[in-house]
């Protein structure tokens, strides 16, 4: 699945005044400013929810791609056809046949297209549940751990940190966690 990079100038300017915060404090208010990143692209696809839905995903890709395909040889193989019989069709014969060709064509282009469509929209449906999932793990982190800033470290915008700020496999399993905790509380 893949993450939007739209935030990107929001980001950039949440790092700067947290720069311009710590950098203006006191030390010890410098000391006991706690920061941390999650790359929520890895906490999405790496969650237990995120791989069981790229495996739907890939799953109806596979599904789709079949009937694409069997779709494709149909085409072939009816220009395979009017190549063979060609020379013995009269000529309404063969327009009748060069036109089913192109309807099939545009019907297997309006295919494709809705296949990718749908493919489209059910990722959209799936990131967009999960990050909001994520992120409301990453809100109860924050408050709870008292954080002054996490950020969201997207197509590397944070070029160096330590590593010990990435807290993404914290955010993880406590995503995997809150996803089976309400199981095991009914047993």
């Amino acid at each position: 699945m893949k993450m939007g990079g739209a935030r990107n100038g929001i980001i950039l300017i949440a790092c700067m005044v947290c720069f311009i915060i710590a950098g203006a404090a006191k030390a010890s208010f410098a000391a006991d400013l706690k920061i941390g990143y999650v790359d929520l692209r890895v906490a999405l696809n790496e969650s237990e929810t995120g791989k069981k839905a790229k495996g739907e995903l890939e799953s109806s890709i596979k599904t789709k791609q079949v009937a694409i395909d069997e779709k494709g040889k149909a085409i072939e193989k009816l220009k395979a056809d009017l190549e063979k019989q060609g020379s013995v069709l009269s000529a309404d014969a063969r327009k009748t046949k060069e036109e089913e060709i192109e309807r099939t064509m545009r019907d297997y282009q309006r295919f494709v297209q809705d296949a990718q469509a749908d493919v489209k929209k059910r990722e959209d449906k799936f990131t967009e549940s999960i990050v909001k999932e994520l992120r409301d793990i990453i809100a109860k982190v924050g408050s709870e751990e008292n954080y002054a800033l996490i950020l969201e470290n997207v197509e590397g915008i944070i070029l160096f940190s330590r590593k010990d700020l990435d807290i993404t496999d914290r955010i993880i399993k406590r995503y995997n966690e809150s996803k089976t905790a309400p199981k095991s509380e009914t047993k």
